[in-house]
């Protein structure tokens, strides 16, 4: 062989080389990256190869190994640009990005934001409900006069009214079944008056918060056939509230 086609030989190999590898995936349609780079090497050997064969059996190996390492190493230098999002192989930090995805510099997605502010949600505010005070004020048969013993419930009352200022309250008055419904009725109102007067007169709770109403014998809590039944029925209790 001529020592002009000896020196030909390396260059052959490179461009056999480059040739090889400008195209290529499997497909033989994505362009070059740096994942191709054992296919580059593959092929750059065969070229290498294949051209030192020409010279000699010596330059055949030679040629396969130079042209193995040149392919990969060209390959691996390239950029490519696979996911096709703009962004080069070699600084992809997120490669396979979905198409027509906005990325960072870096290859990652970016986080898009709604250019109109999210329609708050209206808080819906449930109204409170009412509290039962278990106001333990009886009253002898057919009286409306609070007992002694029942003071301290009412101040408790007061109490807790004075410490939550926003509360209303409803003073409820009942009676026993003894007696027609007119007169059970009157008398279950003046019981509710009572207490009423107690909270405000004297323990100093706003006349504006405190209501009575009376419900005669319409809602027992005992059995009206007794005695015992009958003295649990004669009654005050009283609902607490927020302020509305």
């Amino acid at each position: 062989m001529s020592a002009n086609l000896s020196k030909l030989i390396p260059l052959l190999m490179l461009s056999s080389v480059l040739a090889g590898c400008v195209t290529t995936s499997n497909s033989q349609s994505v362009p070059l990256n740096q994942g191709n780079w054992p296919l580059c090497s593959a092929i750059g050997g065969l070229a290498g190869g294949g051209l030192g064969a020409i010279e000699n059996s010596t330059w055949a190996a030679g040629g396969a190994v130079v042209g193995a390492v040149i392919g990969g190493l060209i390959c691996y230098a390239q950029d490519g640009d696979e996911d096709g999002d703009g962004v080069f192989d070699r600084r992809d930090r997120c490669p396979g990005t979905p198409a027509n995805t906005p990325v960072h510099h870096n290859g990652c997605a970016l986080k898009l934001y709604s250019s109109s502010p999210a329609a708050v949600e209206p808080e819906v505010v449930e109204a409170a409900e009412p509290v039962r005070v278990e106001l333990d004020v009886k009253f002898d048969f057919d009286k409306s006069v609070v007992k002694a013993e029942s003071q301290a419930d009412i101040k408790s009352l007061a109490d807790f009214m004075k410490l939550y200022p926003q509360t209303i309250t409803t003073v409820e008055g009942h009676t026993d079944a003894v007696g027609t419904d007119a007169y059970n009725q009157g008398l279950s109102e003046r019981r509710a008056h009572a207490v009423r007067d107690v909270l405000v007169n004297q323990h100093g709770i706003e006349t504006s918060r405190v209501s009575s109403v009376g419900y005669g014998e319409s809602r027992p809590v005992a059995d009206n056939t007794s005695e015992s039944g009958r003295a649990i029925n004669r009654r005050v209790e009283a609902e607490v509230e927020a302020r509305p």
